[in-house]
């Protein structure tokens, strides 16, 4: 089955898209039987050949909801946009089983066809778990000091220079005995 698709080229953080006509289960970077244009996702422009492309279409290829998507906004098809959804990547270095993905929703992104993103994840409720457990290392003590504090650390050293020394609180006490 063909299929019309984007295949990314360009450079590193400065992606560029072939639009091209190929079978689906060729990698989207692989063998392509035609190039039907190409778009530019930080102009938001792109080259098309309009006559070529509903020539594949005619000829059953499917669109990608991407491309379908654009390809309605040049004016080159007719129809309704496609919601498209896209599953954020899984994070590197932590277990894909059952138990450590219990209990945690699945991070997920809807684009709506008039571009607006909506994001589904549940970072809030994250910033505030890290935030409680940072007062709580506060509060136990644990918690090294803050450099963008320099009052709480000039304090914490001189404690630690009265302690070393023998003198802090001692010092006092054989005052008040005199």
């Amino acid at each position: 089955m063909l299929v019309i698709r984007f295949s990314r080229v360009g450079k590193k953080n400065r992606a560029q898209f072939r639009i091209v006509a190929q079978e689906r289960t060729a990698a989207p970077s692989g063998k392509h039987i035609e190039i039907l244009g190409s778009y530019d996702p930080h102009f938001k422009k792109g080259v098309f050949k309009k006559e070529r492309i509903k020539h594949w279409i005619k000829n059953g290829a499917q669109v990608s909801d991407s491309v379908y998507n654009i390809l309605i906004k040049q004016g080159i098809i007719k129809g309704k946009k496609r919601l498209i959804k896209i599953t954020a990547k899984k994070e590197k270095g932590k277990p894909a089983s059952a138990e450590a993905t219990e209990g945690k929703k699945e991070k997920t992104e809807e684009i709506n066809p008039e571009g607006k993103g909506e994001v589904k994840e549940e970072k809030k409720e994250k910033l505030e778990e890290k935030k409680t457990e940072e007062k709580v290392e506060e509060e136990k003590g644990l918690a090294a000091a803050d450099p963008a504090k320099p009052e709480k650390a000039e304090d914490a050293k001189k404690e630690d220079k009265k302690d070393k020394d023998g003198k802090g609180k001692d010092k006092d006490d054989n005052k008040e005995g005199k």
